[in-house]
């Protein structure tokens, strides 16, 4: 069973030993035909692994890896099209953009999660960590992949380094953002949920307001610093600019004070989202009672024709 259990790690350092020997060969040949395993490599490698963290260690015994994966692929791809669907009609800048970009993309991924996992008998909270979980890396898997592939196309040309950089920022932040606020809306979805419903409750709608906010604050955090940073640092031209509604880039005298305040947000933020994460996992070794909410169907008597969508 321990080395079961282990499977996530050897599964890492597989994965990671493949990434760098790809990395290493492609400098070395130049071989762009590379280019795609390491886009796939990396962006998969630290989502995938998490998935499979969460898989040997918390869930009912309900969930099948069958599940897992059709909620990671299938729920990382519906997530993706329909963010990127929504917030190009409905988005356009200003500065409520990355507010709108968490509701969204918060939204589209409990879709995502509902829909694929409507038909399971049992929904505990703790197979709804697992399952969010699984979507929101699957979503965070798919984005990485397509942020590594833009940073690989330069107007020199194809950069490896600009690509394996993209990665490896993206790889270390990637438990922190996408699968820990989805795991965090799927445990308080499944919490309150039967086998022929979902629940609609007001905890459920205070967790994706707040898991949104948590997701634009993290997306805006450069913003935030570099407005910070001209408070504290007080460069005139730079205040002109920003009330001309343009956002001033830093001074190379200002950049380590404005690098500092990104990553002390970025981990405030994560923190939060930790501790949310770990009351739930708390709270799923507890019976919940009652609550009054809306009852969604989920059984197969609620779709046309009694024939749920494949």
């Amino acid at each position: 069973m321990a080395r079961t259990r282990r499977s996530w790690l050897r599964m890492f350092f597989l994965g990671l030993a493949l990434w760098i020997a790809t990395v290493v060969i492609t400098y070395l040949t130049g071989n762009a035909n590379l280019i795609p395993t390491i886009v796939l490599l990396g962006s998969f490698l630290v989502p995938a692994t998490f998935v499979v963290w969460a898989f040997e260690h918390s869930h009912s015994g309900e969930v099948s890896g069958e599940i897992v994966f059709r909620t990671f692929a299938v729920g990382g791809v519906l997530g993706v099209l329909g963010a990127s669907l929504l917030e190009t009609y409905l988005l356009h800048p200003s500065p409520w953009l990355f507010v709108g970009v968490g509701l969204i993309e918060e939204a589209v991924k409990l879709g995502a999660l509902a829909l694929l996992t409507r038909h399971l008998v049992h929904k505990s909270t703790r197979d709804g960590l697992v399952l969010g979980a699984s979507v929101g890396f699957g979503f965070a898997a798919f984005e990485s992949a397509g942020y590594a592939l833009t940073a690989t196309l330069t107007e020199n040309g194809l950069s490896l380094m600009d690509l394996v950089t993209t990665e490896l920022l993206r790889g270390f932040l990637a438990p922190f953002g996408h699968g820990l606020w989805t795991a965090i809306l799927g445990g308080v979805l499944f919490s309150r949920s039967g086998r022929e419903h979902f629940m609609l409750t007001r905890r459920l709608l205070w967790a994706y307001l707040g898991v949104s906010l948590l997701h634009a604050l993290w997306d805006s955090m450069n913003s935030i610093a570099v407005v910070i940073t001209l408070v504290l640092t007080d460069q005139p031209w730079q205040e002109q600019a920003f009330e001309a509604g343009y956002m001033p880039q830093p001074t190379p005298a200002q950049v380590r004070l404005f690098t500092v305040f990104t990553w002390l947000g970025l981990a405030l933020i994560s923190v939060v989202g930790v501790l949310w994460l770990v009351s739930l996992v708390r709270a799923s070794r507890r019976e919940f009672a009652a609550v009054r909410g809306y009852a969604v169907p989920t059984d197969a008597r609620w779709w046309p024709a009694g024939q749920p969508p494949q």
